[in-house]
């Protein structure tokens, strides 16, 4: 069965390109690699074929590794509310001090909704959480040592890559045998934990225990799949044609495409980047999130 793994690239969905670009790299130290217009054959390969001639940029922490984030121009969704939605919720990036981090935001355009803490269930991890421009959320992650439970990433740069990220669904249990089915990864723990944001979003006891579950991908990855409450609403598009609101997409390796899965549309070989001239599709996962996947055999970058 194919393996799921590494992250390639978070696509969020935003208003304005130019902003996005200017942020990142300013607070985040993230450079810019690629930017233009959505080529029509993207477009189609995202079930969207009215997105080519948007603006798009795509930008590496420091200008360096393999796992990027992709700004895609999108008009603004109103109704959206961050963690009210199933789906894509946040995008966790490895930091070298989550402290010093949130020093540097201090009246940034992005606003901590999350101040750092160490996690409920290991004070060897600090995190904090913050909305950026386009209200995508961003957990801000350091480990104070080693875990050997977690295999991730050293980082390299002030702020690093990201190296997982949040799915919500109906159960964290669901979205495992999903990825289970389709991908082979190994069964997850669920454990209770306490999740701010998601309680703050949803009025609920600062203290309340959400089911969590972190699914280990290759390449030093993982899915952390939350149980969301039942007040969720379900994943979708704002307009007809167009990208879900902040976080919109995740891309990710693959050793092949599994015949398995239904996809918008036919694969594509797509020449620029996240592809790198590697065959790719999109597909829907059990909680509504968009899934692109790029074939790469594992010698590949």
């Amino acid at each position: 069965m194919s393996r799921l793994g590494p992250i390639a690239c978070v696509t969020v969905a935003a208003p304005e390109v130019q902003r996005m670009i200017d942020t990142y790299r300013l607070y985040l130290g993230y450079q810019l690699v690629d930017h233009g217009r959505v080529p029509a054959a993207q477009a189609q390969l995202w079930g969207r074929p009215s997105l080519a001639g948007r603006r798009y940029a795509i930008m590496l922490p420091g200008g360096d590794g393999n796992t990027s984030l992709r700004f895609v121009e999108s008009p603004p969704a109103p109704t959206y509310q961050p963690f009210l939605h199933m789906g894509w919720n946040a995008a966790e990036i490895m930091v070298q001090d989550t402290d010093a981090v949130a020093a540097k935001l201090v009246d940034s355009p992005f606003k901590v909704i999350g101040p750092p803490a160490d996690l409920s269930f290991s004070d060897k991890i600090r995190a904090m959480q913050v909305l950026g421009p386009a209200r995508e959320s961003l957990y801000l992650t350091s480990f104070k040592e080693k875990m050997a439970e977690f295999d991730v990433p050293e980082a390299k740069h002030f702020v690093d890559r990201v190296f997982i990220v949040i799915l919500g669904g109906k159960s964290a249990a669901s979205v495992n045998e999903f990825y289970t089915q389709h991908f082979g990864v190994a069964k997850a723990q669920v454990i209770p934990a306490v999740i701010s944001v998601i309680s703050n979003a949803h009025g609920l006891a600062a203290d309340t225990s959400h089911e969590l579950a972190a699914l280990g991908l290759t390449g030093q990855s993982f899915i952390e799949a939350d149980s969301m409450p039942a007040a969720t609403q379900a994943r979708g598009d704002i307009a007809a044609g167009e990208l879900p609101p902040a976080i919109a997409m995740v891309s990710f390796g693959v050793d092949a495409l599994p015949d398995t899965l239904q996809y918008l549309a036919p694969p594509q070989v797509l020449p620029q980047a996240p592809y790198q001239g590697c065959r790719a599709a999109v597909a829907v996962g059990s909680a509504g999130e968009l899934i692109e996947l790029i074939e790469r055999p594992r010698n590949a970058p």
